[in-house]
């Protein structure tokens, strides 16, 4: 999508090649796929699953947005290789990554003293090794090119705090965070920016399998009183994928409408649940 303006491209994705790991889910990846390819971006759209690239991203691509899906898993070495095997004959400049590719199984929510090295190491690879091998080729070949780039990658609200009964996906989305700390001190002086954002309750396919309709506990939870879409999140990355964030490294954007600012104990008025005067209450509501 070019812009006839000179001088309108504000977000600098023309010409320029993002892959998003992970955009066939219907949820987040496929949200971010479309953004970033409205804004001017060809994406190499990554999915371990064939089936999922047809029914989520074909669709894109049918609609005229410059959209490549790619069928590889970007949890192993060889589907790494496939991927930027595409970048590089892909018309554009390589610049931008997007990792979306993560997430836990509801089996995969137990206490702590019931998780086997085998769980822990499966959500691990799934949620940290993905994002941090996937980012370390793209930034190989963004320095090997001399060129400037951005990575953004998906934490969750449960690594920026505790994760009762998911220790885990919590430990595996906080090291992302560390890891994006890290690998942006390194790479600053590349020109090379990398951040991430940490969703809250959002309204996913994948969120879906374990979050019911409720929209009264919504409001109690959520400052903003309701979950989160898919494109909100999209939003934010396309913000730090894109120039509007220019000297924005090493930082992870909570996404969450103020879910991280309810206190536990506050009812859906935002009053002390331990309040026992109503009279107090209506009071300092009114």
């Amino acid at each position: 999508m070019k812009h006839d303006v000179p001088g309108t491209d504000l977000l600098g994705l023309d010409g320029r090649v993002v892959i998003v790991s992970g955009a066939a889910g219907g949820g987040i990846g496929t949200a971010v796929t479309r953004l970033v390819a409205r804004a001017g971006a060809t994406v190499i759209a990554v999915s371990r699953s064939a089936e999922n690239l047809e029914k989520h991203v074909a669709p894109l691509a049918a609609e005229g947005l410059p959209v490549v899906p790619v069928a590889a898993d970007a949890s192993t070495d060889d589907g790494i290789a496939v991927v930027m095997k595409e970048a590089g004959r892909t018309d554009g400049d390589l610049y931008g990554l997007v990792n979306v590719a993560g997430g836990a199984a509801p089996s995969t929510w137990m206490p702590s003293i019931r998780v086997t090295r085998g769980d822990w190491r499966a959500l691990l690879t799934q949620n940290l090794e993905t994002m941090f091998f996937m980012s370390q080729a793209v930034a190989a070949e963004l320095k090997a090119r001399g060129r400037p780039g951005s990575i953004v990658s998906i934490s969750s609200i449960s690594g920026m705090n505790s994760a009762p009964l998911h220790i885990g996906y919590g430990t595996a989305k906080a090291a992302l965070v560390a890891a994006t700390r890290t690998m942006a001190v390194e790479l600053a002086g590349d020109d090379i920016r990398v951040n991430a954002i940490a969703p809250g309750v959002t309204a996913t396919p994948a969120s879906g399998t374990y979050v019911d309709e409720d929209a009264e506990r919504d409001r109690r939870a959520i400052a903003m009183g309701r979950r989160g879409r898919p494109e909100e999140q999209a939003g934010a990355i396309l913000f730090l994928l894109s120039d509007l964030s220019g000297y924005i490294t090493g930082q992870t954007l909570l996404v969450d409408g103020g879910l991280n600012l309810k206190w536990t104990h506050l009812a859906a008025d935002n009053t002390s649940l331990f309040l026992k005067d109503e009279s107090f209450r209506a009071a300092i509501t009114s």
